[in-house]
């Protein structure tokens, strides 16, 4: 193993969570568990990513118990007592790996469509209502609902402990139900959670403190966050770093332990004037572990393969991102779709067998490996 590459494979201990690697898989949605049961395909295609050197697995999004969380088919459960045994064995197959595992919790908002599971008639729940052809297509949250959001995510949590996951992801980014929150463009409430940022802040930081009231003082708490949208990919919540920081640190405070910082391209600089990327100034801001993310290891970035479905991505060279992390810009690193297709990703890195490594092309996507 070169000198390098070492800095990818150390251990890295926060309270109780000790990886063996500071190599993390990225959360993607792969719609495979009907019935919103992971089943025994998503059990081996987890276990086989702690097994091939991976030291901390985000799953795929998993909805919390609220009748609104879904947006999609077949997207994995976080409640009922059928998908919570599936994860559990996902749990068990990576521990026996080495490896450790925490569940993205997701609600998407008003993301969601009438006629989406389980039930068809629920509309998109999010910060403010949107009427169309007199039909209301999101429904705006009450206060009411708020709680019953932020108890579902409490909930989701305590089930995760439970069942002997390592920690928990909270998914605040990518225009889904707590980014929503955050957007003066969706969120137009005149209540307390609507208003300036650090108003429309107050349901993310009040959710936090609930899942750390629900799991105690020492149950990791990782939280994703993105400038960029689904629906924008141009947009910045934040322009500056005084403005990323006092957006930061309520969170921070309200009990998150790591921050993922979700870019489309880890070698961009956030913020001009210098090189640290969105991971690097959150980690210089809050003092807080981060994890980087954004076309690691691979030459071409995720929304190319929407549009040219005959583009293939080959593996790319990992110098940039391996003297950032040796510099400690950020803690972990993220890899999402070289992993998706190559599971032995992280060992042929550490093996110096980068020419081993599997293209990323589209249809990686419609397989579960």
């Amino acid at each position: 193993m070169s000198d390098p590459v070492k800095a990818l494979f150390q251990p890295f201990n926060l309270g109780t969570l000790e990886l063996p690697t500071r190599v993390v898989m990225a959360p993607m949605t792969r719609s495979f568990s009907p019935g919103g049961v992971p089943n025994s395909k998503v059990v081996e295609y987890y276990r086989r990513r702690a097994a091939a050197g991976v030291g901390l697995i985000v799953t795929e999004g998993t909805t919390v118990g609220h009748k609104a969380s879904n947006g999609y088919p077949n997207v994995p459960r976080f409640y009922g007592e059928d998908a919570l045994a599936g994860w559990k064995k996902v749990v068990e197959a990576v521990h026996a790996e080495g490896g450790k595992i925490v569940p993205q919790l997701w609600h998407v908002g008003n993301v969601r469509k009438l006629g989406t599971e389980p039930d068809a008639s629920v509309p998109g729940y999010g910060p403010s209502e949107k009427v169309k052809d007199g039909n209301v297509v999101v429904h705006g949250m009450t206060q009411d609902d708020i709680k019953e959001v932020i108890a579902a995510f409490a909930q989701a949590a305590k089930d995760a402990q439970a069942i002997g996951m390592d920690g928990v992801e909270i998914h605040g980014a990518h225009g889904y139900l707590i980014d929503q929150f955050f957007w003066e463009g969706s969120n137009k409430r005149t209540d307390e959670y609507g208003g300036d940022l650090a108003s429309r802040s107050r349901f993310a930081i009040e959710l936090i403190q609930a899942v750390r009231a629900a799991v105690g003082p020492d149950f990791p708490i990782i939280f994703r966050f993105s400038q960029w949208k689904q629906q924008d990919y141009s947009a910045r919540l934040v322009q500056t770093p005084e403005e990323l920081g006092a957006f930061l640190k309520p969170l921070s405070d309200a009990g998150v332990d790591i921050f993922h910082c979700s870019t489309r391209r880890f070698w961009e600089p956030e913020f001009e004037g210098s090189d640290l990327n969105l991971a690097g100034w959150t980690r210089q801001l809050t003092g807080k572990p981060t994890i980087t993310v954004g076309s690691v290891g691979l030459d071409g970035e995720f929304l190319q393969f929407m549009v040219n479905t005959d583009k293939v991505a080959e593996p790319a060279s990992l110098e940039n991102l391996l003297e950032r992390l040796n510099k400690q810009e950020f803690d972990l690193v993220a890899v999402g779709r070289a992993l998706l297709v190559d599971p032995d990703w992280a060992v042929k890195v550490r093996d110096g067998r980068e020419q081993d490594i599997l293209p990323f092309s589209r249809e990686a996507l419609t397989t579960l490996v």
